[in-house]
């Protein structure tokens, strides 16, 4: 008997649709059942609780996916198991897969706080406005947070903390930071 792989909804390039932000990752099946266990990005681990249908990808082919069973936390991670996912073949199908929600689905913003993905392409300036080109990611290298700032051939990794950042100005698009070009 053939296996069945999960009902997903067709693929979805993410220019043509709003912005996708990534939530964590399947790492491996859970159990016989279609079950996937999912490593969280956030902070708050079953906060992907909250949304009842997710967008599971790699390598730009994003696919709709409904929760069928809620989440539950299982140590670091997460379980659960989505509609059309009915045994341990499926979720293995899945394994390595992002998992995301619509950026339009998440809360708003606390004043002065940021999601990540909205500082992807953000321009970065020292208090001499010399720059050192655009945000292009994001990470947490165990101490604190890290910017890595690319303009062409050139990288930079700025650690995101209060004494470098200065100033995060969405409405101008540019990030202000006590650094010089040539540290």
């Amino acid at each position: 008997m053939a296996k069945k792989s999960p009902e997903l909804s067709p693929p979805l390039q993410l220019k043509q649709t709003a912005r996708l932000i990534v939530m964590g990752r399947i790492v491996a099946p859970y159990g016989l059942k279609g079950w996937v266990r999912i490593e969280p990005y956030s902070a708050v681990p079953d906060s992907l609780s909250a949304y009842p249908s997710w967008w599971v990808g790699r390598n730009d082919d994003w696919r709709e996916v409904k929760v069928a069973q809620s989440v539950l936390q299982h140590g670091a991670s997460l379980v659960a198991r989505f509609e059309g996912c009915e045994e341990r073949n499926a979720a293995l199908a899945l394994k390595g897969c992002d998992v995301a929600v619509k950026r339009d689905a998440l809360p708003q913003n606390a004043y002065n706080e940021f999601y990540w993905a909205d500082l992807i392409g953000l321009k970065v300036v020292n208090g001499k406005d010399e720059e050192f080109g655009v945000v292009a990611e994001l990470f947490e290298n165990g101490a604190h947070p890290v910017m890595r700032v690319v303009a062409g051939e050139t990288e930079r990794l700025l650690p995101f903390v209060e004494q470098v950042v200065l100033q995060v100005d969405m409405a101008a698009g540019r990030i202000r930071v006590e650094w010089e070009l040539d540290w």
